[in-house]
């Protein structure tokens, strides 16, 4: 447990001023329910640790040594396995990236993958009650796009697990988000 409180107080500190898209919530919301999702889906206690830490590489000033010197090299080998590659790439190119890599990741990267993905689809379902269909301008491309990303992530997901590990409570809960924000 020791490991998730540090990891806690880790990420708010790297967050801190960032905010949700197109939101006024705090980001440091999004990683603490990733870990929430990890914690009620009975993930390791490292993955759960990597879920709160999984956009520090990617969207703050913590870098990979960082992070590996403050929690050790599962956890940072973790949080690596989440974070996209160049942000300078195009949308295209960092989404194909993400799905690529993990249809070979780790079961551990896999599970804090999907939890990341269900919390944004969750506040997009969320958000949409409100916004409709404006709620696909505050992303970079619009509904049929993150519909492919969506989908073809959750296929990658399950790329080669065994049957034990197909059975994670949240990709089945990823799959159903999946459907009700993007069916028609």
């Amino acid at each position: 447990m020791k490991k998730i409180e540090k990891a806690v107080e880790f990420s708010a500190v790297a967050h801190d001023g960032q905010y949700r898209k197109g939101s006024t919530l705090p980001y440091f919301s999004h990683p603490v329910t990733v870990g929430f999702y990890l914690i009620e889906a009975g993930a390791s206690e490292e993955a759960i640790a990597a879920g709160i830490l999984h956009d520090v590489v990617e969207d703050t000033a913590m870098t990979y040594d960082i992070v590996k010197e403050e929690f050790g090299e599962i956890i940072a080998e973790l949080v690596e396995g989440c974070s996209e590659p160049d942000k300078s790439l195009s949308w295209e190119k960092r989404k194909s990236h993400t799905i690529d890599t993990l249809r070979t990741a780790s079961f551990q990267v896999k599970q804090i993958a999907c939890a990341d993905k269900l919390h944004n689809l969750t506040t997009i379902n969320y958000d949409y009650e409100t916004e409709g269909e404006r709620i696909w301008e505050r992303f970079n491309r619009g509904k049929e796009k993150q519909r492919w990303y969506y989908e073809s992530i959750y296929l990658s997901l399950l790329a080669g697990l065994t049957a034990k590990e197909a059975e994670f409570p949240l990709f089945l809960k990823l799959n159903e988000m999946i459907e009700t924000v993007f069916g028609d």
